[in-house]
Order: C-alpha cells, then structure tokens, then sequence
C-alpha cells in the first residue's frame, strides 16, 4: 500500500516538474489562434491584434486561423479536439454559452475550454428608422403597447436573436422579430425603412448613429457607454436588468498547464491594461472588461443558465425539448 501511494506521490512531481519546464520553455513553437468566425468581423479584429501582441512579446509567430461556421462550433471543436499544451488557441465570444442552449453539440461547453482570459465585448444600441415618431425607451414600448406585434425589429441568428428575445422578455412587449443572415442586413434595412428597429452592434453603427440614419434609442449594457454619453441604458430606461454585450474572450484546450495559462494570460492582460490599446478599442466601440481563468470559470454557467432562461421564454427549439 505504501509503495503504491510512494509510486502515485512521485507521479505526481514527475507530472508538476514537467509542467514548470513546459511552461518555462513555452513557446518554442508557433501558436495558432483559431477564430470561429469569417475575416472581418470583431472577432477576427481583436484575435488579431493579440497576435500581433503576443508573438512579439513570446518571441514565436502566432498565426491566425480563421475557421467559419454553424455559429462558432466548427472552429471550436477543433480547438476542443487540440493537444492542451497552449499551441492551439480560440478566440471565444458570446455565441459559445448560447449555442448549448438551441443545439446539440459535440463538446461539453463546460468543460471542453480553459479560457485565458476575457476581453471585453462590443455593445449594442436600440436604433430605430428615424422615420419613426418616437424619441425614447419609453416612446418604442409605449406604440408597442399599444400595436403589438406590429413594430418589427431587425435580427440575425445567434447571438442577435438571443438580444431579442431578451429585449421582447424584459420589456413584456411583442415586438415582431425579423431574422437577417446577419446584423449587418438588418441594419441596412432598418436604415432603409423596411423595419423599425433593431439592436445594432455598435462598431459598425457608430457612423450611421452621428450620420443620423439611424436614431439611437439606448444602449444595450448596464453602464452607459463612453462614446454615447447621451444615450441611456435599457435598463436605466425601463427595461430593469437587460444586459446584452458580445463579449470575447481567449481559450485553449481543458488540461492545459495553470502555468501556460497563467502565463499567457499575465501577457494579454499587460496588453490590454495599455492606455493606447484601450483607446483604440474604445474608439472601435469595444468595452475593456478583462476577467482571470477562475473568474470565467464562475460566468460560463451563469451564462448558460440565463441564455437558457430567454430560449425558453422565446420558446426557442432545443430549450424546450
């Protein structure tokens, strides 16, 4: 018995030993950052500029490997599926928590990721055709009060449509949800006078909202945001507890060494804590909101468990199953 738990106690050093020299020699080797999504978008902005970051800082090139599809699952798998030695990277956004909730998946979403570190996230902005004769919050809810059904509100899949529904849930109002391919189409259309509203992200709305094509009602966040002084929250405007932000975070594979982790995360930490970089990002409409690897452990579920709370009251396929 002795022996046996001698023989299980040196396993053990031999397996912590290994882990700080993996560590103290890491990287020597390129990483690749898989981004889940199309070139282009907010994700594919931020993964690239903490590769930028981190190969000068690591001394090994850092190759950003764009890998589309079904709502981030393609490229996450992949991840899941890496070697958890800090090679193989992902960058994670909001969609991670929602898909669980409307599909069967082929990870275990709490489990399959250890994340580096959170980011930030980018808000969103209820906007409507200026066209429409309201002024505020109270405006909208009101003429939806009394058409109900009737205000059509542009979407796209994921996590638009989970924004929606939430907005639909919390203001107790039936505002007809119109689902786009993406939110870039249903923003045009609601520039457009197609539909009447929509919850539009606020990097690329940002040049529409000072244009005045579009009439920014609120944000979608439950502090106000720099660039939008003016605007209030949901929740300050009567949709108590709306907080809908895409945030974005860095993960690798679950088994990856604290120490690897811990080091890139002290890395992407540094970068982000730069008055420069947060001044970039800010000017992008992105909110800096950075988190530690026992922090997203604690926010995965809660995520989880509130995306699933909306599906349901939007009876949403898979959540109700």
């Amino acid at each position: 018995m002795q022996s046996r738990l001698f023989q299980a106690l040196i396993a053990v050093i031999v397996f912590m030993l290994s882990a700080t020299l993996s560590a103290q020699t890491y990287p020597d080797k390129p990483i690749r950052l898989i981004v889940p999504f199309a070139p282009g978008g907010t994700n594919d902005i931020l993964a690239r500029m903490v590769a930028t970051h981190l190969s000068e800082k690591l001394g090994e090139s850092m190759i950003v490997d764009n890998r589309p599809g079904a709502d981030g699952i393609i490229g996450t798998d992949i991840a899941v599926k890496a070697k958890p030695d800090g090679y193989t990277l992902l960058l994670v956004s909001s969609a991670y928590v929602m898909n669980p909730v409307v599909r069967k998946l082929p990870y275990d979403t709490l489990t399959a990721m250890e994340f580096i570190a959170r980011l930030g996230a980018s808000f969103l902005v209820l906007s409507v055709h200026p066209s429409l004769p309201v002024n505020s919050v109270k405006d909208l809810l009101a003429v939806a009060k009394e058409k109900p059904g009737e205000i059509t509100l542009g979407s796209s899949g994921g996590f638009m449509h989970f924004a929606s529904a939430l907005l639909n849930s919390l203001s107790q109002r039936d505002f007809n949800i119109i689902l786009y391919k993406g939110g870039a189409p249903a923003m045009i259309d609601t520039i457009g006078g197609q539909v009447n509203a929509t919850l539009a992200v606020s990097v690329p709305a940002l040049p529409h909202l000072r244009s005045g094509k579009l009439k920014g009602l609120a944000v979608g966040t439950l502090k106000r945001a720099e660039l939008l002084p003016d605007l209030p929250t949901l929740d300050e405007a009567g949709v108590k507890g709306y907080d809908a932000s895409n945030w974005y975070a860095i993960a690798t594979a679950s088994g990856t060494p604290r120490a690897i982790v811990m080091k890139l995360h002290d890395e992407i930490a540094r970068y982000f804590k730069n008055p420069e970089v947060q001044k970039q990002l800010t000017a992008m409409g992105a909110v800096i909101d950075l988190k530690t690897p026992d922090e997203m452990r604690k926010i995965i579920p809660a995520e989880i468990d509130k995306w699933t709370k909306v599906a349901v009251a939007a009876r949403m396929s898979r959540a109700i199953d």
